[in-house]
């Protein structure tokens, strides 16, 4: 089996991270399929591209980034809540002065996301793709990179990559300033998740922080399309 050496092990992470960032890209601003079809292409290439490089270098399991930490899961729940209570109060404060009608019109459009499908679309976003996005940017992003190519690249590259993965998302959703606000929080969770995982060498954690605040913008969701 071949190993990468320092180098060859640092570019080949970052590849296959942009690899996925810019595939992933192209599907939501150009091909623009239904949100089943690309939730399918995502999880073949946030677990394929990780597989490859596995094949040389044994270290990436997901078994490995998902042990758990019983003194963690405490913590976990009350800023999970917290994370929760935060993005909703964000959202009432922003509300009576900011227009979010464009983030439904953008859903039904753009991705097939519509009040017929939303529920299923919710539970997907909150369980699956929340662990997808966590192996992907903080388990290999992050963790493996940061063995890698040092603890301060590693910070930045992987909440950068993190934000810019969503900008193609999001684009037309929400006025220029709201969306630059909006990449900059993004990247500023990055590093929150980033920092989560160094301190208990896992995804465990950030996975359930991610998953409280998906829960509250699916809960926004529910109250866009009036559900």
């Amino acid at each position: 089996m071949l190993i990468l050496n320092g180098k060859r092990r640092i570019l080949s992470i970052i590849t296959a991270v942009l690899l996925g960032c810019v595939v992933m890209a192209y599907v939501d601003a150009v091909i623009r399929p239904d949100y089943a079809i690309k939730s399918g292409i995502k999880i073949v290439l946030f677990t394929g591209l990780p597989l490859i490089y596995s094949l040389f270098e044994k270290e990436l399991e997901l078994k490995n980034l998902l042990r758990v930490n019983r003194k963690s899961l405490g913590f976990a729940a009350a800023l999970g809540a917290g994370v929760y209570i935060f993005i909703l109060g964000v959202y009432f404060l922003l509300s009576s002065f900011l227009d979010f009608s464009k983030v439904t019109a953008a859903l039904q459009n753009n991705v097939g996301v519509t009040r017929d499908n939303f529920i299923f679309v919710a539970l997907y976003i909150s369980f699956i793709n929340s662990l997808l996005e966590e192996y992907f940017f903080r388990g290999v992003a992050f963790l493996w990179l940061k063995k890698a190519a040092g603890r301060k690249f590693a910070y930045i590259f992987s909440a950068a990559a993190f934000a810019a993965y969503h900008i193609a998302i999001m684009t037309n959703w929400f006025s220029p300033g709201l969306f630059v606000l909006l990449i900059a929080g993004l990247f500023g969770a990055g590093l929150l998740f980033n920092r989560l995982d160094e301190k208990y060498d896992n995804i465990y954690v950030s996975w359930l922080v991610h998953m409280f605040a998906n829960f509250a913008i699916n809960t926004i969701g529910f109250m866009l399309f009036g559900i």
